[in-house]
């Protein structure tokens, strides 16, 4: 994929720092990286603030990516883990930022236990490569239910999974098997 840079956003209960965000920023050097803290961390609230705000803040934080790196939007890998990459999604489907391609890590199906509430209603609106990296055992979707959300994309689709991974995709092997398809993905 020839893309100028690939900006992240974590999941609702980690930041920027968090470690497989990091990993991956290694991983596919020298593509740079923008890892981006939504307001309510930097805020120290440790809450998300609802969609439409995050939203706006996934938009905002790829213009500046843009900007920053000298090329349009629509140059850019965007996406993250967990909640950050549903709304880098969610941003991408209602058109509100363009982009290159979308890489969702640990996408989260559905709330905490509320298997009834898929988060997938958005996707059919994905047209972009779009790379899904899940463990096997998410308690946030299985990989049965997963597919059919993988279905619904309307672009090119990817699929990893991580044998024996859960949500947090905790364990250091993970971040760097997860970091490394990311890496592979993008150079192909």
């Amino acid at each position: 994929m020839d893309v100028d840079g690939l900006v992240l956003f974590p999941g609702a209960g980690s930041g920027a720092d968090h470690p497989s965000l990091l990993v991956i920023e290694e991983a596919v050097a020298p593509l740079p990286v923008s890892r981006v803290d939504f307001a309510y961390r930097s805020e120290g609230r440790r809450f998300p603030d609802r969609a439409p705000k995050l939203i706006v803040e996934v938009v905002d934080a790829v213009n500046r990516a843009a900007e920053q790196w000298d090329t349009d939007p629509s140059r850019l890998v965007i996406g993250g883990r967990s909640m950050g990459g549903r709304m880098a999604s969610m941003a991408l489907a209602e058109g509100a930022v363009k982009a290159a391609g979308l890489v969702l890590v640990s996408y989260p199906l559905q709330p905490h236990k509320e298997p009834e509430a898929l988060r997938t209603a958005h996707l059919e609106a994905v047209a972009v490569p779009t790379l899904f990296v899940s463990g096997d055992l998410d308690a946030f979707g299985t990989p049965q239910e997963l597919r059919r959300a993988h279905a619904l994309v309307s672009g090119p689709v990817s699929v990893e999974w991580v044998e024996g991974g859960r949500h947090e995709l905790k364990r250091k092997a993970d971040n760097a098997d997860v970091a490394g398809r990311i890496a592979t993905w993008l150079t192909c």
